[in-house]
């Protein structure tokens, strides 16, 4: 199976805010995400210094929904990756 690995260092070391998740997303989609949402998208958060819940909702959220299982993150091991990752699977299974 064919697949995306996405650095998200690319996005800087500190995600924090919305309008830069946001930002961030469109970005993505526009020039690194495959077309065809059968491939497998991995988030690589290696490196990453702090991920807030408002930059992730903005960038993992629709991520999530557009891939589905196809989305896998790997290098959450960082507590703030791991606690916001953590956040968003609870939103998501709050909402069903």
């Amino acid at each position: 199976m064919r697949y995306m690995r996405i650095a998200i260092k690319k996005f800087g070391l500190m995600l924090i805010s919305h309008p830069d998740g946001r930002e961030a997303y469109l970005s993505a989609k526009a020039y690194l995400l495959p077309k065809d949402q059968t491939e497998e998208v991995i988030l690589d958060f290696e490196d990453i210094d702090a991920l807030a819940p408002s930059w992730a909702d903005e960038f993992v959220t629709p991520l999530k929904e557009e891939w589905g299982d196809n989305l896998h993150c790997v290098n959450t091991d960082n507590p703030s990756v791991k606690v916001t990752l953590d956040f968003l699977a609870e939103n998501r299974k709050s909402k069903e």
